[in-house]
């Protein structure tokens, strides 16, 4: 066997045992994002938005919508990649993937292959129960798309990242926890950043989520706190940084080989 094609078929392989770790036991990685979506939608676009009515020129639940989805892509796709790589640390499998002729590039990519496929999921999920408050269509679907996927893609990266260095499971949900949860919240989901006082406005532009937040809404709704480019421009540089990092630590055996 050639060696690219060895590497096609270890990569496809990675990337099926990831897919079917995920739908295996879909009631707990599938259903819970779906469950908390329709909460937020009922509690802040039913209850809140009916006191907001409108930002930016539109329904306040259209306006949250895309921000719920994006909400939903960025902490599955973390969450998928860090518990799958932490796992596979743990259960000494890394150690066969080490000793095999798979590349170190190949097997990155299979994992943030897995988690890009369960973030989209469950952002699919996500805008099917949107469906049921609001009949939202992407202004412009390309866009749309190209957003989840490279920010799918960003925090997988981040996940992989977070379980080279993690030592217990307690240690994957320290990031998660403390970091991605409030740039998470603070990223423009529930409101336009116009709507800050000038401080936090700028103080806003400093945290990624932000810009991809924007982009995915502008995508579906066309208006953006952000120019388009720069949250593409933002998302890319993220992407080249956190690859950069991941193959760097993969490539040292750094927290896996003893």
């Amino acid at each position: 066997m050639s060696y690219w094609r060895l590497q096609w078929v270890a990569y496809l392989t990675l990337v099926r045992k990831e897919i079917r770790r995920f739908t295996r036991i879909w009631v707990q990685t599938i259903t819970p994002p779906a469950v908390n979506a329709l909460l937020y939608m009922l509690i802040f676009g039913g209850l809140i938005g009916s006191r907001i009515r409108e930002v930016d020129g539109f329904a306040y639940m259209d306006f949250l919508v895309p921000g719920i989805i994006m909400m939903g892509i960025i902490t599955n796709s973390y969450g998928n990649v860090v518990s799958s790589f932490f796992g596979t640390k743990l259960q000494k499998y890394v150690e066969e993937l080490l000793v095999s002729p798979v590349s170190n590039l190949t097997i990155l990519a299979g994992y943030i292959t897995g988690g890009v496929a369960r973030g989209i999921a469950v952002g699919v999920v996500v805008s099917i129960v949107a469906l049921i408050f609001t009949d939202l269509r992407p202004v412009y679907p390309g866009i749309t798309i190209s957003i989840a996927v490279l920010t799918s893609i960003m925090f997988s990266l981040g996940g992989l990242i977070n379980a080279v260095y993690a030592q217990t499971f307690d240690e994957c949900s320290i990031v998660p926890n403390f970091v991605l949860t409030p740039l998470t919240y603070l990223g423009g989901i529930f409101y336009s950043v116009s709507m800050l006082p000038p401080l936090a406005q700028t103080l806003s532009l400093f945290n990624p989520v932000l810009y991809m937040i924007n982009g995915f809404r502008y995508g579906i709704l066309g208006i953006s706190d952000i120019p388009l480019w720069q949250s593409y421009a933002v998302i890319l540089a993220f992407i080249a940084i956190l690859g950069t990092i991941a193959i760097t630590l993969l490539n040292r055996g750094v927290g896996i080989k003893a």
